[in-house]
């Protein structure tokens, strides 16, 4: 039951015409995309004997890792006991404890790391509780990694050539399993991170995030900085915009995180015509119906789905200015590095043009040359 999702073609306005990009759709996988990376965390932790047979797993989630560790946790034969926060939306409360999922939740934020610090501390107080329990560390375990080599050896039997791929960072497990084996095949690959607003992950100021499952409060060591060619911070009016317009051109969406890689891959197929370009799209809409989905949620955020923004903000380095919404950065640095001398100060928030995508639609900026070679899906008509 793992793996072996659909590759789809995307066509749907995001929120211009542009030539098309692949989707691998693992929302319609078990356990969605993050089972890949539950199984291969619970099966290397068994091989060395750090979970111990029938032991319990624990761990933090914002939910979409909560999925996959209940479909590893009952193939493997191990209770689940995940940790949670009030923010956790009622729907998938309700589906982990179907799946038979201890969930304990926290209910305020940390005052630093918010509240996936919180969920952490909550974390370690159960570890201490609970003999011979078993943290997988989804955000610094390597076995997260390796297990989209999967998902990689699946997207390049599918396709028969690849230019740009676009992964959303969280824990930067998938973006570093998937890209290192397909460069083996296209040592040309160009790889765009998507990241959200307000995310640490690539040196922006820590803030509030509405969107769950994309970016980070801290600094992942799965994170393979060297790996990216450029950054795109995205917000949650602008995915969510995205996530509506692939409902109604293309009957394929899912959460924050699918709108915010159809976004940018629908935008680098704009920007580089003729280069094939696929992204992954990790689980789908049913979880978000009552948040990217609905018109209350959106109002009650502030969130303006009538003004999509049709290029990104471009920053010359992560420090330069604070992303505010849909904003490029073709340097990407490690955050924990020690800073180069004489390097960039930090700036004021970037300037986001006003009511983006209600006048003509402007050209986009052209990036890097890129191969145009019209290739697509292997055996594609």
């Amino acid at each position: 039951m793992l793996g072996r999702t659909p590759l789809a073609r995307v066509t749907a306005d995001l929120p211009c015409p542009h030539p098309g990009f692949w989707a691998k759709l693992e929302g319609l996988g078990a356990g969605g995309m993050k089972a890949r990376a539950a199984v291969s965390m619970l099966l290397g932790a068994k091989e060395r004997g750090e979970l111990r047979p029938g032991a319990p797993v624990v761990e933090s989630t914002s939910g979409t890792l909560g999925i996959g560790l209940a479909f590893a946790g009952q193939a493997l034969g191990h209770p689940i006991v995940l940790v949670g926060d009030t923010e956790l939306e009622p729907s998938m409360r309700r589906l982990l404890r179907t799946y038979g999922v201890r969930l304990e939740l926290v209910d305020r934020p940390a005052a630093e790391g918010g509240w996936q610090a919180a969920r952490l501390a909550r974390l370690r107080q159960l570890l201490a509780e609970l003999p011979g329990a078993y943290w997988p560390d989804q955000y610094n375990n390597p076995d997260n990694v390796a297990g989209y080599g999967s998902l990689a050896a699946e997207m390049a039997a599918e396709l028969d050539h690849l230019d740009v791929l676009v992964c959303s960072v969280g824990t930067g497990g998938h973006s570093a399993g998937v890209v290192a084996p397909l460069r083996r095949h296209w040592p040309h690959l160009r790889l765009i991170g998507v990241d959200a607003t307000g995310s640490t992950i690539f040196g922006q100021p820590a803030r509030t995030r509405l969107m769950r499952g994309l970016g980070s409060s801290i600094h992942p060591r799965n994170v393979a900085y060297d790996a990216f060619d450029e950054v795109h911070w995205v917000g949650p009016a602008e995915s969510a915009d995205a996530c509506r317009r692939l409902a109604a051109g293309n009957f394929v969406s899912g959460g924050w995180s699918t709108g915010a890689v159809a976004l940018v891959a629908a935008w680098a197929a704009r920007v580089h015509p003729g280069a094939v370009v696929a992204t992954v799209f990790p689980d789908g809409p049913q979880r978000y119906l009552g948040s990217v989905y609905d018109d209350d949620f959106a109002t009650a955020h502030g969130l303006d789905l009538t003004c999509a923004a049709t290029r990104p903000v471009e920053i010359p380095h992560p420090q330069a200015a604070e992303a505010r919404g849909w904003t490029r950065c073709r340097t990407v640095t490690d955050p924990l590095a020690p800073p180069a001398a004489g390097g960039p100060a930090p700036a004021p928030t970037a300037t986001h043009p006003a009511a983006p995508g209600t006048g003509p639609v402007q050209a986009p900026a052209a990036g890097p040359h890129l191969p145009t070679r019209r290739t697509t899906r292997k055996e594609a008509p």
